[in-house]
């Protein structure tokens, strides 16, 4: 429960949270985990061409500086802040001159797509067309990772490209751009990030935690210009000057990785599904790589101190969430606020026989099907728009459901539960709908900012803090609402059929280009455009599912 007011007692742990589209620094009540204090930044996008996305990294280091000194001055003691965390934008990345500090290009975003021709490029390139690259990242050849933009700057950007021949440039993650200048900058800032960023790099072995000199060597990008990779619990350095001179930086982990750390998913097996523009489910896989068969990412899910083991997870996304809301509002005009879908879908109590397949962009997990496109099924006379918003909110959950089966068959132990956090999660029909479609019990979790809990937790359970105990039996779990099944295993099962005779319906109505290329994986058989489009759509519907 959030203390506005910033009355708790005791010492306080700060998070920072530098997203796509926003910066918010978060502070917590150790003792009690509550929210003391935030404020937020706006931040804006600039789009020099169509499909490139590009942010200022002046801009975003300063809107970190702005959080910290406006909560701050809300709080009015920020010397009880023992330690700070850091969560980020993944794979976006920059590249900055060491010793004058500015940066040498723009930030380039996780969901650029300007990377198309390197991708290719690369794919032609890789060794018998294997699983080169994906056997040791646990990622598809890609434009969304960050190898692929640095190979980019360097072949494009002759600043870039003299800095790093002269060996002033520094590589980065937004996370490690953050932590640079907040320990000193040019003047002995720490150049480092954590192992669940640098593990989206597709320059880092998940398997040996360690940079990789022959996937280096394939994207042609020397080691010098990388930053220094470490758990996601340590002391990295000591803030530099403002409101926080002095404190430690000591937690930093990826958004997802974040969430998964906030929601407590500590024990091999457990999930979260974060709902927004789409969704991000990750599965803590315990201390093994698990690769899967059905297209799901292998990432480190965390690494909770330098002598700490090291714990992985399978990841898996919808594209389409929050944004088929949006959808309803914006392109069809049914509802003029997000929560009117679910005054909809309570009218109607069922979709009727009608399904929704709101495949947009093709479909994802297990199928990766970028012929298909979205339709409704089953219409009768009797449809209408309170069905069909029931049906929306239904394929929501049944996307979740197919991202799950993959992780079961995957993993090879079915889930016997699902945490829930998000913007989306404040639909009752949504969350109603999901256990009954899943079958087991969804957790929603009370406390909204999970991500930045994640980080600060990381932060005030490092060494030399200590405020924070990481051990489940220590812990005080997270107040969530258990949202109990109440259909029959069989009518769950066969609504689910039917909504698998509807994707089958969805499919083949394009045809689209091959790929070039491939790195032998699942994803080889994707084409790139796939995975174009749906960077779009989640660029398209970011803003929407910050205010769900």
């Amino acid at each position: 429960m959030a203390d506005p007011e910033g009355t708790a007692e005791g010492p306080l742990v700060g998070a920072v949270v530098q997203g796509t589209n926003s910066t918010r620094f978060l502070v917590f009540c150790a003792k009690t985990a509550e929210l003391v204090s935030f404020h937020k930044v706006e931040l804006a996008q600039e789009c020099p061409q169509e499909g490139w996305v590009e942010q200022d990294p002046k801009g975003i280091l300063q809107s970190v500086y702005e959080c910290i000194e406006k909560t701050c001055e809300k709080l009015g003691e920020p010397n009880r802040i023992k330690a700070i965390g850091i969560s980020n934008q993944r794979e976006t990345t920059v590249v900055w001159d060491k010793f004058s500090g500015e940066p040498l290009y723009n930030a380039i975003l996780w969901l650029d797509l300007r990377t198309q021709n390197t991708v290719q490029t690369l794919g032609r390139r890789i060794p018998g067309n294997n699983n080169f690259v994906r056997s040791k990242t646990g990622l598809p050849l890609s434009t969304n990772f960050s190898a692929v933009k640095l190979r980019w700057l360097m072949d494009n950007v002759e600043e870039v490209q003299s800095a790093i021949e002269e060996e002033r440039a520094f590589f980065g993650t937004v996370d490690s751009w953050l932590i640079w200048n907040l320990t000193g900058g040019a003047n002995g800032g720490v150049h480092c990030t954590d192992v669940t960023n640098a593990s989206r790099t597709m320059l880092f072995n998940i398997h040996t935690l360690a940079w990789d000199k022959q996937l280096c060597n394939f994207f042609e990008i020397p080691m010098h210009i990388l930053p220094s990779a470490c758990s996601s619990s340590e002391i990295y350095g000591l803030i530099k000057g403002g409101a926080l001179d002095g404190v430690p930086i000591s937690g930093c982990l990826g958004d997802q990785s974040a969430a998964l750390v906030g929601q407590m998913c500590f024990e091999e097996g457990q999930a979260k599904n974060t709902y927004g523009t789409g969704c991000f489910l990750l599965c803590n896989t315990g201390q093994k790589c698990v690769f899967s068969e059905h297209g799901l990412l292998t990432t480190v899910g965390y690494k909770l101190g330098k002598e700490k083991p090291v714990f992985y997870a399978l990841e898996g996304s919808v594209a389409i969430a929050g944004a088929l809301v949006r959808w309803f509002k914006d392109n069809l005009g049914i509802i003029k606020a997000p929560e009117e879908i679910d005054v909809l879908a309570t009218k109607a109590g069922t979709s009727y026989g009608c399904y929704f397949v709101p495949a947009f962009a093709g479909l994802y997990a297990p199928y990766w099907e970028s012929s298909a496109r979205g339709i409704l099924c089953g219409l009768t006379q009797f449809t209408n728009k309170n069905h069909i918003a029931f049906a929306a909110l239904e394929a929501v959950c049944f996307q979740t459901r197919e991202i799950v089966d993959a992780m079961n068959h995957d993993y090879g132990t079915p889930l016997t539960h699902l945490r829930a956090d998000g913007g989306m999660t404040k639909s009752n029909v949504l969350m109603q709908l999901q256990a009954d479609i899943l079958h087991i019990p969804v957790l929603k979790s009370c406390m909204p900012e999970t991500t930045a809990l994640g980080a600060a937790l990381a932060a005030g359970a490092a060494e030399g803090v200590n405020v924070w105990s990481l051990k489940p039996d220590e812990l005080t779990p997270l107040e969530v609402e258990e949202i109990e099944p109440q259909i029959q295993v069989e009518d769950s099962n066969a609504r689910f059929s039917t909504w698998k005779k509807a994707v089958q319906k969805s499919m083949g109505w394009v045809t689209p280009p091959l790929p070039e290329g491939g790195d032998g994986s699942v994803f080889s058989s994707l084409p790139l455009g796939f995975f174009i489009v749906s960077s779009m759509i989640m660029l398209i519907g970011a803003r929407y599912a910050m205010s769900l």
